[in-house]
């Protein structure tokens, strides 16, 4: 897929931003203070973006047996993005402050819904304060849209389901830095580990020191390498709670790989059953628990 439809850079973004068609969505958040995001919104955020909270509208409610960002219907979802100015026809940009892992969130989201036009502002925030350009304060309110997408089938996955494939055949690649991948620390979720038979793709290894993501040819080497050689191959995301398994998406298709199946409950949702099992160590040295 063209990196075009994918991304947009902070220059190009600034000269298209007064378009009326174009709506920004600023996703930033942070998983250890749920109130961060919408606090440094209001302190300055990109000229006419819209506040996306992570928890109220690319999230639904927690409960039993739910991992910490459970998809919300497709009803929820579309009323959310309604609600911060999303059309039929809108050109949307989403952004964070993290390389896009939250972000991608929306953009999935959006792409499951059945919109297309949909990108993420490479290098985020930072890259636009970077470049000097305008910010401004406060939360202005935007006009309601009239989005009306319908879920694609087959994009996502149960674990009921998950336990069922074969993870020889179809790749099951976990988004979460190696260090709680393998177990040796757990700073979110009440256990550490992994899915015996993930293989560990940390989704920041796809992004160069300025949180932009890589150029083509170093994101073909990666997926090569993460899909063993076959970037035709299906395949699943996961990460801790489903959000920054969006951003391996991203990456895959920058790369030309398939679009996976996105196991939206991920890790925090797999441990709320202790008959499922889990693993320690790295792939090819696992520990079952």
């Amino acid at each position: 897929m063209q990196r075009r439809s994918l991304l947009i850079d902070a220059i190009e973004l600034d000269s298209e931003r007064r378009d009326p068609s174009l709506v920004i969505l600023d996703c930033r958040s942070d998983l250890l203070d749920k109130k961060a995001g919408r606090r440094a919104f209001l302190t300055g955020h990109i000229p006419g973006a819209s506040f996306t909270d992570l928890e109220k509208d690319l999230a639904a409610a927690t409960g039993p047996g739910t991992g910490r960002h459970p998809l919300p219907t497709p009803e929820r979802a579309v009323d959310a993005f309604r609600r911060v100015g999303v059309n039929n026809h809108s050109r949307v940009v989403a952004y964070d402050d993290r390389g896009g892992a939250c972000a991608a969130r929306a953009w999935w989201m959006l792409r499951w819904l059945g919109h297309r036009d949909v990108r993420l502002l490479d290098g985020g925030f930072q890259a636009w304060t970077n470049a000097g350009l305008p910010v401004e304060k406060g939360n202005a309110e935007g006009t309601r849209g009239d989005f009306d997408g319908v879920a694609a089938a087959g994009w996502t996955v149960d674990a009921q389901e998950l336990m069922q494939l074969d993870l020889a055949e179809t790749f099951l690649c976990d988004a979460r830095d190696s260090e709680r991948f393998s177990g040796e620390v757990e700073p979110i979720d009440s256990k550490a580990g992994h899915i015996p038979g993930a293989r560990n793709t940390p989704f920041m290894e796809t992004l160069d020191e300025n949180a932009q993501f890589l150029a083509t040819e170093q994101l073909v080497s990666f997926w090569v390498k993460a899909l063993d050689g076959r970037l035709d191959r299906n395949w699943v995301a996961m990460c801790g709670s489903g959000v920054t398994a969006c951003h391996l998406a991203v990456s895959a298709l920058l790369a030309g790989a398939e679009q996976p199946r996105l196991y939206a409950g991920s890790w925090s949702e797999w441990i709320t059953d202790p008959e499922r099992p889990t693993s320690t160590g790295h792939c090819g040295a696992d520990t079952a628990r």
